[in-house]
């Protein structure tokens, strides 16, 4: 094994966000990597643009605003791996890094918490409600017109503490935050309704981490492999084929999600949807296509390919275009 990644004489160094969200995530990956390796695994908390800048994804652009500063230190050799919320990964192969791991994904969806109790059908028209993602912003303005009313989206930053505190102070009567956030946090009691994938489709990626480390130490990617659940990976990777085919960052107003169909009691098909849409959900591109499983990396691209293909024949990056806050 590298010298680099099994020294015997320190911890394994994971580098992570200092965000209380990215410091649940990765102590859960450390635990799990001790139980699979028996090495000590240490926290290196790291600052990266996205924790300091107030400006909106949107206008800071997204893509790897939460990752760059982490992936820097794995190619100095400061930390030896890495945990990412996987929704935060631009979508280009990073030169000197691997993808080790893509545990076992979390919940996909995204939830409500909304003053008084109520659910997404419940909130008044007129609800201020508060997200950071144009995905939302898009998927719920069009809910909303599909049922006469309008809400107005409020563009927030913040970790949840933050974003919660604008319903508890009455600032706002509801915030849209992910599920796997809360769950990984114990926070799941404060949510007042969990919305359903056919309402609002996740970002490419939701629920899911990754786990990265320098592309030398194969050693330490073959251990951190272990920890990798090969449906997760293949979803994942259609979903992010799709995002990386209509050239959009995780900023853009873009929701997909890959999941298995089966036949009676047979899983024989991965469905993939995608959706782009303005921001004020005037307008939709929402669209599906199948294939057949077991998928490998190959065809999972290609599933992510050819949608966005059609997303694109029907106006797609005309939508997109819509996405500045």
């Amino acid at each position: 094994m590298t010298d680099k990644a099994w020294k015997p004489d320190r911890a394994l160094r994971l580098g992570t966000r200092r965000s209380p969200l990215a410091l649940a995530q990765s102590r859960r990956v450390a635990e799990e990597v001790r139980a699979l390796t028996g090495h000590p695994v240490e926290l290196v908390e790291i600052t990266t643009y996205g924790d300091t800048s107030r400006e909106s994804l949107a206008r800071i652009g997204g893509s790897g605003v939460f990752v760059t500063a982490l992936r820097e230190a794995l190619l100095r050799g400061e930390v030896d791996f890495a945990v990412h919320s996987l929704k935060d990964l631009p979508t280009t192969e990073p030169e000197g890094l691997t993808l080790a791991a893509v545990p076992v994904r979390e919940d996909v969806r995204d939830v409500l918490v909304a003053r008084d109790g109520l659910t997404l059908e419940q909130l008044p028209a007129g609800a201020r409600v508060g997200t950071g993602a144009p995905r939302r912003m898009a998927q719920l303005g069009a809910y909303a017109r599909s049922r006469g009313r309008a809400f107005e989206t409020v563009p927030i930053r913040g970790n949840v503490d933050t974003r919660i505190g604008y319903v508890r102070r009455g600032e706002l009567d509801a915030v849209v935050l992910a599920a796997a956030g809360l769950h990984r946090i114990g926070r799941t009691e404060e949510v007042t309704d969990f919305l359903s994938v056919d309402t609002v489709l996740p970002a490419p990626g939701q629920g899911a981490l990754a786990v990265e480390c320098a592309a030398v130490d194969v050693d330490l990617a073959a251990a951190l492999a272990g920890l990798d659940d090969p449906h997760s990976r293949v979803a994942v990777t259609a979903e992010r084929s799709l995002l990386a085919a209509l050239e959009a960052g995780c900023s853009a107003p873009v929701g997909a999600l890959a999941d298995l169909l089966a036949d009676g009691q047979v899983v024989n098909e991965m469905r993939l949807r995608g959706v782009v849409g303005t921001t004020d959900g005037s307008t939709l591109v929402q669209l599906s296509t199948t294939g057949p499983v077991p998928m490998s990396h190959g065809d999972a691209v290609a599933l992510g390919r050819e949608l966005a293909s059609e997303m694109l024949a029907k106006g797609a990056a005309g939508l997109m275009g819509e996405r500045a806050l």
